[in-house]
């Protein structure tokens, strides 16, 4: 590191006559006016910070880096995300410290198999030393989920779009809404389910039946304006419109109470010639009827 310390608090001194740049006629240069860090402060070189050949954009990026923590990520995008230079020229500055030395970059396998680029910042290019914190406390990263294994190839299933459901789940109607589904390739080969896909999307179509939606309006709900491009996921683009088209509630009746009671036409009695009303099978009125029980039971 080179021994110009320019921290050092400034002082009056008188320009020895040899040395034109410490003239009276340069009092409009920088003076230095320092506070001792106790804290959060890194050591930087003056040879980047006064580097010939670094543009300034360099220079400051490779301080930046310099200071900090440990693991933070400086790659490209997330360097662009903090400043307002833009990926072009933040790519060049990153290019020029890696072509001075100040940055090294390796191509490393994590333990999960995945390989990444890791960056190495070097405070003083051409010594290769052990990798120092810069005294700043590196965020917390948080552990990566647990994963379950999947054989090669092949991706875990994305789960399908809720369906909404029926207020009554009678057998019938969910088998009716089953086999509504199964039908659909016959209409739209693209629309060909699995049973699993059948059985999410079942609720769904039942609900739309107990509303009084008739199969065929379904049928068309589900089909119609389908895309011209192949379906990948045809059950979960079912689901949507499922729950997205759900029509509402049909409007409310009221419940049919017991009939009247019938109202039979006017006859006379055959045992005392009144009017009453009863139907045809009946010859007499009441009070005839009971006169005619008692004189029965009394004899």
């Amino acid at each position: 590191m080179d021994t110009q310390n320019p921290s050092a608090p400034s002082r009056a001194q008188s320009a020895p006559d040899g040395n034109p740049t410490r003239s009276r006629h340069h009092i409009g240069g920088v003076i230095h006016e320092n506070t001792r860090h106790t804290t959060r402060f890194v050591v930087i070189g003056n040879h980047l910070t006064q580097h010939k050949e670094l543009s300034l954009l360099a220079i400051g990026l490779g301080c930046h880096i310099q200071s900090l923590p440990t693991g933070t990520p400086v790659d490209i995008k997330s360097l662009a995300s903090r400043f307002k230079e833009g990926t072009k020229r933040i790519s060049d500055a990153l290019r020029e410290l890696e072509t001075h030395g100040y940055l090294r970059r390796e191509r490393v396998r994590t333990p999960a198999g995945r390989i990444v680029t890791r960056t190495i910042s070097c405070n003083q290019p051409g010594h290769s030393r052990q990798a120092a914190d810069t005294g700043c406390a590196a965020p917390q990263a948080r552990p990566a989920p647990e994963r379950t294994p999947h054989p090669r190839g092949s991706r875990p299933r994305k789960a399908l779009p809720a369906v909404p459901q029926p207020g009554y789940t009678a057998p019938a109607l969910l088998q009716q809404a089953t086999d509504l589904l199964a039908a659909l390739r016959r209409q739209d080969p693209r629309l060909l389910l699995s049973a699993t896909d059948t059985e999410h999307l079942a609720p769904g179509v039942a609900a739309w039946l107990e509303r009084e939606v008739t199969p065929a309006a379904v049928r068309r709900a589900l089909t119609t304006d389908l895309p011209d491009e192949p379906l990948r996921r045809p059950a979960a683009l079912l689901a949507h419109r499922l729950a997205a088209q759900l029509p509402p509630l049909p409007p409310y009746r009221t419940p049919a109470g017991p009939p009247p009671p019938a109202r039979h036409r006017l006859r006379n009695c055959d045992g005392c010639d009144h009017a009453f009303r009863a139907p045809e099978t009946e010859t007499h009125c009441r009070d005839c009827r009971t006169a005619g029980a008692a004189s029965g039971a009394g004899r």
